[in-house]
């Protein structure tokens, strides 16, 4: 299910919260909506499902507009938002028979199945109001799930889990993409996005400052690059008309124009001496982002 936004426009009281937002998420595609706490996006999933109305601009959520068909979009797609909606005074298990019945879509076994598998199983008889904030980050996943959808919206999912639970919400998601879920996923952490985003948004203030994959986004913003190569080159200050910078005994730093310039460097290296490594630095999404916040502030 695909998702296209134009001009969207959204002011709560004298504060505008968005200034005309466009963007599209092709189906089956993993789009990352990245931007620091504050900047909108939790409001353009509630546009996005109908649940507020936009004050300008228009929205299609596959061949429905959130204005009017708020309960089909919100039958055919998964919302995790920061409170996750859960009934506290409910057990877990509780919960997910609940919102099971509630979109059509029981199934004990597929409850059972996303129990186990968001390792929630041996918990599911505990009132959902003693989990810690991890496990009903979890339990508001699998109630995500429990319908199949074909969109997912995902506010902050991997807020409050250890490393051990970020590394399962994140496979999971991976599993998702092969099997066509359109998955929007809203996040200020960054670097957890990476292995599973095909392309980003990058909002702040309301805005959309830019957006693309992580290729395109690097073909336009960045241009020098430093290279750190594991070499035994002998000491000195420049080496091919390239400075550099010695890191330790083993490991030099090289300052490079772009990208074009690696390939004719290492072969030159390899023959003169040995190289066993080199990687880029700062090419990482979280770089990437404040580089482009940068240079929108200029």
């Amino acid at each position: 299910m695909f998702i296209e936004a134009k001009g969207l426009k959204k002011q709560f009281g004298t504060q505008a919260v968005l200034e005309d937002v466009s963007f599209s998420v092709p189906a089956g595609s993993t789009v990352g909506l990245l931007g620091p706490n504050g900047s909108g996006k939790t409001t353009i999933v509630r546009l996005l499902n109908g649940v507020i109305r936009p004050d300008g601009g228009s929205m299609l959520v596959g061949d429905w507009d959130p204005i009017r068909h708020g309960d089909e979009i919100r039958a055919h797609s998964g919302v995790l938002t920061e409170g996750a909606g859960l009934y506290f005074e409910m057990t877990g298990l509780e919960n997910l028979r609940f919102f099971a019945k509630l979109y059509r879509a029981y199934d004990e076994t597929r409850i059972q199945q996303l129990l186990e598998e968001f390792q929630l199983g041996e918990h599911q008889h505990k009132k959902a109001g003693t989990y810690s904030t991890g496990m009903k980050r979890r339990l508001g996943m699998i109630k995500a799930l429990l319908h199949q959808p074909s969109l997912l919206f995902l506010d902050e999912p991997t807020n409050g889990l250890d490393p051990e639970g970020i590394q399962l919400v994140l496979s999971y998601i991976r599993k998702l993409k092969t099997e066509g879920t359109t998955i929007l996923l809203c996040s200020h952490i960054l670097h957890q996005l990476e292995p599973v985003c095909d392309s980003y948004l990058f909002l702040e203030q309301g805005r959309i400052l830019e957006s693309g994959t992580k290729v395109e986004l690097e073909e336009r913003y960045t241009t020098a690059v430093k290279l750190r190569v594991e070499t035994g080159l002998a000491a000195q200050d420049t080496y091919a008309g390239y400075c550099l910078e010695r890191l330790d005994a083993a490991t030099v730093r090289f300052y490079l124009p772009g990208k074009e310039a690696i390939t004719p460097l290492l072969q030159q290296l390899t023959q003169e001496t040995w190289v066993h490594g080199a990687e880029i630095e700062e090419r990482d999404l979280e770089s990437l982002y404040f580089r482009i916040r940068g240079k929108s502030h200029e």
